[in-house]
């Protein structure tokens, strides 16, 4: 019998019918996903103020890893700009630093932010903790870069979609405990943040084409283990299993109620509160993963992105 579950909003719903679906994701599928074009992110800076320029950041183990770094042109501020630190979805195995760029590049327009996108690298080539650590060493770039970068290091909040939302808790996880960098805030948008896989909604969105399946998490998952045994999977790669999540900073998590992540990410949300921290939690009705990045003209993607956006708007504002 079919378990029940939260349906799709009907105006989503209406699109996903046109949109065609992989019914599953193994190396096979992988490939040719990874051979379709990257995001085209000179037409989304079309008609933008905006400045680029591409950077490289040394990696513990010697590997470059590449930044872009986008800022308000033509502008000259008396203070320091807030900067957003972006870290792409993909499910751990796919995807660049412009994925899904368009959503940190209008919080440039809004707030004069500096976005700063890093190209971690992608497992199964990259296990472990690689990833994480890719995305960490990328933050220690920018507040020893924020002079430079016209950045104020106490304005620095990072962000992330799907695995970019998993590795920016785990980033934020590893900075608290390594004490490195003071980190501002955090968004995760439907994070994806335990590696188990055992919650109701992950029950709920499997089997069948999906935007995301239990089947697709369990190889995205399978694929960032590589040979380490499920009971070792540290923290910082699946941060659901932190034991302490005291200390963080202040969190914006969202999803969708047909998803996957949904009730891992409510009890992210949940463990903070309890550990005493700050977060803000949205689950928006009938949203499915992505949601948002695939259909942002739609009524509950705006109110989405919308909310997002006072939201930061209240953390990188300073007070009067």
């Amino acid at each position: 019998m079919t378990q029940a579950r939260p349906d799709i909003d009907p105006e989503l719903r209406a699109l996903l019918a046109d949109m065609a679906l992989p019914s599953e994701l193994g190396p096979e599928v992988l490939a040719q996903l990874r051979d379709l074009p990257s995001t085209p992110v000179d037409t989304l800076l079309e008609g933008r103020a905006v400045e680029r320029r591409e950077a490289t950041v040394p990696s513990g183990d010697g590997a470059q890893i590449p930044l872009s770094i986008f800022s308000p042109a033509g502008t000259r501020r008396p203070t320091k700009a807030p900067c957003v630190y972006w870290m792409h979805g993909g499910g751990m195995v796919m995807g660049d630093r412009f994925s899904q760029i368009d959503i940190p590049l209008e919080w440039l327009a809004a707030f004069g932010a500096v976005i700063i996108s890093v190209d971690y690298r992608l497992a199964p080539e990259a296990t472990g903790t690689t990833l994480v650590d890719d995305c960490h060493q990328g933050l220690l770039w920018i507040f020893e870069h924020a002079e430079d970068l016209g950045v104020d290091p106490t304005r620095v909040v990072i962000a992330g979609a799907s695995a970019g939302g998993g590795l920016a808790a785990g980033t934020a996880l590893m900075a608290r405990d390594l004490g490195t960098v003071p980190i501002a805030a955090q968004m995760l948008i439907c994070p994806m943040l335990d590696h188990r896989n055992i919650t109701t909604s992950s029950r709920q969105y499997s089997g069948g084409p999906g935007v995301w399946t239990r089947e697709m998490n369990e190889f995205g998952w399978r694929s960032v283990r590589g040979g380490l045994p499920e009971e070792d999977v540290p923290a910082y790669v699946s941060p659901a299993l932190a034991d302490d999540l005291s200390g963080l900073p202040t969190t914006y998590i969202d999803g969708g109620s047909a998803e996957v992540f949904r009730d891992e990410d409510v009890d992210y949300a949940t463990r903070i509160w309890a550990a005493g921290g700050q977060a803000e939690l949205h689950v928006w009705a009938g949203g499915f993963h992505g949601f948002d990045a695939l259909y942002p003209q739609v009524r509950v993607s705006a109110a989405a992105r919308r909310t997002r956006r006072d939201w930061l708007a209240r953390v990188l504002t300073p007070h009067a």
